[in-house]
């Protein structure tokens, strides 16, 4: 697995696309897509709520990654085949336990943990329900999110099973990282390292063939491969 240290956001998002355009491996996916792959990956963001938190080459800025950032936290009237807030918020789905419906506040859990066992290990969220996620074609992306307590910082990792480096990491990271503050301000504990892991970091670099040139820049700052180049065409 590779590591890549940033002081915040920005600077990691970057990485993480530098790195798939320049070392991904030409992968079809099981829906059709063209994609750039590369092994598992961590970014470890060290400073998450200073420096910039949006890549300047990036398709979304700030009144999108708000709006992303408030609909994770408390929920939109938007209806997708999933969302993070639910799965987070409100985890169950329609099961039944007994007679009863499951509906989990997994953030309020992890609130009460930590501000009753400062020390825990178990500050644990999930979003996969194999009943709902085995049989639907879009299912999450988000897995897990642990949040610990050391020397008075709220420090949280999350795992996504499959992440798309280019136009999704960049809010996920925000949003989450907006996530991680409100958790942080309501245990009254500092901000402290933000642990991005993706299990398969990928680009769909013809889907998003436009939205690479400007991480690019004329192949000044990122060298990518020549399937993306061959494509793309905008390089004198």
């Amino acid at each position: 697995m590779r590591v890549l240290k940033a002081h915040d956001i920005a600077s990691a998002h970057e990485l993480a696309v530098k790195l798939v355009l320049e070392k991904g491996n030409a992968i079809i996916t099981e829906d059709g897509e063209a994609t750039l792959e590369i092994s598992p990956l961590t970014l470890v963001v060290t400073e998450p709520l200073k420096g910039s938190l949006i890549s300047s080459a990036c398709r979304f800025q700030k009144l999108f990654m708000d709006h992303y950032a408030e609909a994770l936290i408390k929920g939109t009237d938007n209806v997708f085949e999933y969302d993070y807030h639910e799965r987070l918020f409100r985890w169950g789905q329609g099961i039944m336990l007994g007679n009863t419906m499951i509906s989990t506040d997994q953030i309020d859990y992890i609130v009460k943990k930590l501000g009753n066992t400062k020390e825990s290990r178990r500050a644990v969220a999930i979003t996969w329900n194999p009943p709902i996620d085995e049989k639907r074609k879009d299912c999450p992306c988000l897995q897990l999110i642990q949040c610990i307590i050391r020397k008075d910082s709220l420090i949280m990792s999350v795992v996504f099973r499959s992440n798309d480096m280019l136009t999704a990491a960049g809010a996920n990271m925000y949003a989450l990282v907006r996530l991680q503050e409100y958790i942080s301000q309501t245990l009254n504990v500092a901000c402290g390292t933000y642990t991005h892991i993706s299990l398969v970091p990928h680009i769909y670099f013809k889907r998003d063939i436009s939205d690479i040139a400007s991480f690019c820049e004329n192949r000044v700052k990122i060298r990518p491969v020549t399937e993306v180049c061959s494509i793309c065409g905008k390089c004198t």
